[in-house]
C-alpha cells in the first residue's frame, strides 16, 4: 500500500510539473504567461488567459516592446476600475485629454462566458457600440476591475440582461470578492490579477480630477514568467 501511494503522489508531482511548464511555453495551447505591472503603489502580477489568444499574444508583444513603460493609469474610478495603455499618456501635460490613443489597430472580441469581470480581472477597453458594433478591443488600452460586492438579487437581474448563466462559483466570487458584472459579454476579459489586489485599491483611491489622477500613476510592465 505504501509503495502504491508513493507512486501515486510521484505521478501527481510529475503531472503538475508538466502542466506548469506547459502554461509558460509560448508554443503550447495552454500558454498563460504572467506579467508584472510595477507602480509607485506596489506591484501587480497578472496571468494572461490561454482562452483569449489574440489578446494574450498582442499584450505580450507590446510588453516585450516596452510599449507600456512610463504610460499612465489615466482613468481611475473608485469602486469601478483603473484604466491605462494610452500611448499619448507618456509625459502628458496635466491638462491633456487622454483615452483616445492606441497602436493603430484593434483586436477582434474574444468573449468567453467563464471569464468574468470579478475584482482583479484584466480586460480590454474599446470604443462604444455606436461606432464599434463588433465590440472590437483597443489594441493597447486595458483596465483592471476593482468593482464592488454584488448581491445575489442584483446578479440575477444581470443574468437576464446579459444572457450569462453564472455558475455557483462565479456567483460566490461576485458576492465575496466583488466586480462589475454589467460589463460581462460586452468587453473582452483576457487575464486576472494573481497577486497585488490591494494595489488596485490604493490606485483606485487616489485623488482625481475628472477621473485622471492628480498625481501621475506611472506604470512599467515586464514578462515575469513565460
Amino acid at each position: 500500500m505504501k509503495t502504491n501511494l508513493f507512486f501515486f503522489f510521484l505521478m501527481i508531482i510529475v503531472l503538475f510539473s508538466a502542466c506548469s511548464k506547459s502554461i509558460y511555453n509560448p508554443k503550447s495551447p495552454d500558454y498563460s504567461p504572467i506579467v508584472e505591472l510595477t507602480t509607485d503603489y506596489g506591484n501587480i502580477d497578472i496571468m494572461l488567459y490561454a482562452a483569449t489568444p489574440k489578446h494574450r499574444d498582442n499584450f505580450v508583444k507590446l510588453v516585450k516592446q516596452g510599449f507600456y513603460d512610463s504610460l499612465l493609469f489615466h482613468r481611475v474610478i473608485n469602486n469601478f476600475m483603473i484604466q491605462g495603455g494610452d500611448p499619448e499618456s507618456k509625459n502628458a501635460e496635466p491638462t491633456k485629454l487622454l483615452g483616445g490613443g492606441g497602436p493603430g489597430y484593434t483586436i477582434p472580441a474574444e468573449f468567453v462566458d467563464s471569464l468574468i469581470h470579478i475584482k482583479g480581472a484584466l480586460a480590454a477597453a474599446r470604443m462604444g457600440d455606436n461606432v464599434n458594433p463588433q465590440k472590437e478591443s483597443s489594441g493597447s488600452q486595458f483596465y483592471i476591475v476593482q468593482g464592488q460586492k454584488v448581491k445575489p438579487s442584483l446578479l440575477t437581474q444581470m443574468q437576464s440582461r446579459n444572457g450569462i448563466n453564472y455558475s455557483t462559483e462565479q456567483q460566490k466570487a461576485y458576492s465575496e470578492l466583488g466586480g462589475t458584472p454589467h460589463l460581462d459579454g460586452a468587453y473582452t476579459v483576457f487575464g486576472r490579477v494573481i497577486k497585488g489586489l490591494e494595489v488596485i485599491d490604493k490606485i483606485a483611491n487616489v485623488e482625481c480630477n475628472r477621473s485622471r489622477p492628480v498625481k501621475d500613476v506611472i506604470m512599467k510592465i515586464k514578462i515575469k514568467k513565460g
